[in-house]
This record gives C-alpha cells, structure tokens and sequence, in this order.
C-alpha cells in the first residue's frame, strides 16, 4: 500500500520567503528518486532546481510555471511505497496521508540548505477541479489505523513544461499576454528565444490596429439619409490613448528594489570622487600578461588588479569594511573582506562576492570573478554566492560612462565606483600629454567614519592606479 506525503516548498536560506516557478521537470504519474530534482524556481538571489527528498509516483502538482509560492506551501505529492505507477493515484482530490516522524525521503532538500525531515503532522491538501470522475484508491499510514482515500484526475490541466529556458522571456511574453504554447521556436530543438515572443508581440500590435482601424471607418450612407455639415475638429499632435504598462517588482528586479530602497532610507550616505591617471596600471597589466606568455594561465583583468588594491586600501582603513547594527547602535568592524562586484545579467542586477578576498593575490581573485561571472551569466549563481559581501566594488565604466554616485549595498558601508578608462589630456611632469584617465567614486555611511577617512581610503586607491609600485609597500 502506498503512503502519500506533500512536499513543500523548502527555505532556499538567506531569508527568503518566496519563489516563481519556472519550469516544472515532472510530470503526475511519473516516477522519481530520492533527491532527483523536481522543479526549477527563480527566487530574488538565484535559480535553483529543486530536489524532493522521498522517492515514490508523483500524484499531485501545485503551482503554475510563472506563479510565485511562499515558503512552505505545497508543491507535490508523492506516492511512497507503491508497488508500481500504477498502484499510486495520480490525482489532487482529497487529503493526503499524515507524514511520518522517521521519514522516508533524504531530509536533503536543497543541498547546502540544511533543510531536514518533515516533522510528523497531518496536512490536507487542498482540492483541485477535475473534469473526469474520481477513481478512488485506498492508501494506508503506518501511524493511523484508518486509511486515507485519495482521487484520480489531472492536475492544473498541464501538459508539459514550455520550450523557455530564460526567465526574461517568460516574463516578455507575460507583460504582454502572449502563449507561449502557440508559438514555434527558432532555437535550438524548438526553444523558444526572446525574437520569437518580439516577433509575436508585433504581430499582436498590428491586428489590434487593424481592428481599430475598421471600427473607427464611418459606415456607407445611404440615398434616404440627409447629408448633415460636420465642422471639422483639428487636433494638434493627437494621438491614441496608450494604457500605462504595469511590471510587477517580484524576482531580483523586487529584492534589488527592496536593498536600494532600504540602503537610502537607512543609511546617511556620502559621496567623493577623484580622476587619476590609470596609464601606469595599464602599462604594469600589459607587463603581467605578457610575461605570463601565451600558454601561462588566464589573463589578469583591470578590474582584478582594482579588486586587490581594494583590499590593501581596506587593510589601511578598516573602517569601510563594517557595518552598523542600529538596535545595538553599534559599528561592527568585520575581519575580514568578502569582495562583491556589481555583475549586469538577463535576470537584472547581482553582485556575486568573492569570499576571503584579503587572503588572494590579483591573479586568484581575477579567476574567482571569472568563474562567478559565467554563473552569474548562466543563472547559476546560489544564494550563498550573492550575500555575506562586506565591500562592493561597481565597474560600471562597461556601460561607457564617466561617473556615478553609487548606492550602498545595504548591509555595508561603502562602494567604490569606476568609470571608463579613456584617453585624456593631462599634465604629467609638467606637460601637457595624452593619458589614460578614470574617475573613481566612493559612496559611503557617514555614520562609520567621517570625510577624512573616505578621502584617505580614496586616495590611497588613486595613488595605487597612478603609481602600482605603491602597492609593493603592502604585498
């Protein structure tokens, strides 16, 4: 006899109480193993895959793809125990058997989570509408005498998971109404790529004008009806009423609204900026490369080199690598430098840290943001991999801008921002030449430290692009 036991939702850590579903990766009746994962969430820190920790038939699914659900609610049933597929009911109706206290699954929910076995409770599950009659079958708990009957039906009417692997297409065709169902893919194997849902959108845009367009034709007079003068209405720069588009602030676009929104109202933050002359540090990383030779291991990059004096700057002043407990009304000097860097992607805004970034040289911590880099790219970066940064380091010279005022990456306390580096005139011994220029901007929380240590932190690390030998001093 089979046992039916509701998995939830797990707590993904790093406090976040809610998920989306993007794709589902089974389907009701089919069979799965112990921790094979189930179905891929979105949350505002990453996207994971979910495993399910008992091993049985799948009986029931909650939750559309591109729904959200809290932490803790249900996302499926499993027939634990059957014989076969055919022995469990694949169905939503009815209640499920109460969870035992010994479990029967892995207790390992999402890996690196420390999620454990579910406590023993009875949970009814919530119905669903079937269209088909219900085809009882009889289900036994091992901690109650009485048996538990549970329906068969279809459940939410799916027929299988959208040919879609990015979240912003999904989210595209969801602004603007689109099935993705009735589209055929470009991609490879039928995938469905963001030109398919443009090209769509389009198509959708010009047959609503082509209506509007017909209803708005005056219709055919006929011989019997008077001609009546109309005196003409000219309007000046008119044009058709446009709804106002409305996007939800869900996913990282929501958590990235939630921390910048927090660190402005929260922290009392300044701002100082410096140009300095980057052409030394240019020349020093050409040297680096070319030594290593063609076959010598990966590059050293701009922003590397900018990341480790960071932290011989973070070294010398070790106040902007804190951060305040208002409750306690204390400031919390943290040992050491988890590094993060803003990293621009399909989803929207991260910023991956570097763990223990004081402890690496420029050429370990320029491969550890490659590598977080392609995660993040990919969509593969984990909550872990995106919190716990104590200093943020934002190049967003990449966009081809100057300057900016950076926002604090609430918990911290401070954030250097680095524009392009460009070919500028410049006085050097004396005259007038052509060198290679960026402006660096430090953001930081006025309650930490006061101008004079941002100014000496800024200075410190402007001294280093203009003259990289300075960094000799601390290496």
């Amino acid at each position: 006899m089979a046992q039916v036991l509701e998995f939830k939702l797990p707590d993904l850590g790093e406090g976040l109480t809610e998920a989306e579903i993007v794709r589902w990766l089974v389907e009701v009746g089919d069979v799965v193993a112990v921790d094979q994962p189930v179905v891929e969430v979105e949350t505002a820190k990453a996207m994971v895959e979910v495993p399910c920790p008992y091993g049985g038939v799948v009986t029931a699914r909650f939750g559309e793809e591109g729904s959200e659900l809290p932490v803790g609610a249900p996302l499926l049933t499993v027939a634990v125990g059957a014989t076969d597929a055919s022995s469990a009911s694949p169905g939503g109706d009815g209640a499920a058997a109460e969870e035992p206290s010994g479990g029967s699954g892995s207790g390992n929910v999402l890996v690196g989570y420390g999620t454990g076995a579910p406590a023993a409770r009875r949970r009814r599950i919530r119905p669903e509408r079937n269209t088909a009659p219900a085809a009882p079958a009889v289900v036994s708990a091992p901690s109650r005498p009485a048996p538990v009957a549970v329906a068969v039906g279809e459940v939410n009417g799916r027929q299988g998971p959208v040919a879609v692997v990015s979240p912003l297409v999904r989210r595209l065709a969801r602004q603007h109404e689109i099935d993705l169902r009735g589209l055929t893919g470009s991609g490879p194997e039928g995938l469905i790529l963001r030109a398919d849902v443009d090209s769509a959108i389009r198509q959708t845009g010009q047959a609503t004008e082509a209506a509007a367009r017909t209803a708005a034709q005056p219709a055919t007079r006929t011989a019997a009806e008077p001609v009546v003068a109309e005196t003409p209405t000219v309007q000046v720069g008119a044009a058709a009423p446009a709804t106002a588009e409305r996007i939800p602030l869900r996913g990282v676009r929501g958590a990235v609204a939630d921390k910048l929104s927090r660190s402005r109202s929260e922290i009392p933050d300044a701002t100082c900026w410096v140009d300095a002359d980057a052409t030394e540090l240019m020349a020093a990383r050409a040297a680096m490369n070319a030594a290593s030779g063609p076959s010598g291991g990966p590059k050293v990059s701009v922003l590397a080199l900018l990341a480790r004096v960071c932290t011989a700057a973070l070294a010398r002043y070790p106040e902007l690598n804190s951060t305040v407990d208002t409750a306690a009304r204390e400031i919390v000097r943290l040992p050491g430098v988890h590094l993060g860097f803003a990293a621009q992607t399909e989803r929207g805004l991260v910023v991956p840290v570097v763990r223990d970034a004081h402890t690496r040289n420029a050429e370990s911590i320029g491969a550890e943001i490659a590598r977080l880099t392609e995660l993040a790219r990919t969509g593969k970066l984990s909550p872990a991999q995106l919190t716990g940064g104590t200093f943020t380091l934002n190049n967003y010279g990449v966009f081809g801008v100057d300057g900016s005022t950076p926002i604090i990456n609430h918990p911290e306390a401070a954030m250097l921002g680095v524009g392009r580096i460009m070919p500028k005139p410049w006085v050097h011994h004396g005259e007038l030449a052509v060198r290679q220029v960026v402006q660096l901007s430090l953001t930081f929380d006025h309650r930490v430290c006061d101008g004079g240590t941002a100014g000496g932190f800024l200075r410190y690390v402007a001294d280093c692009v203009e003259q990289p030998a300075v960094l000799l001093r601390t290496l």
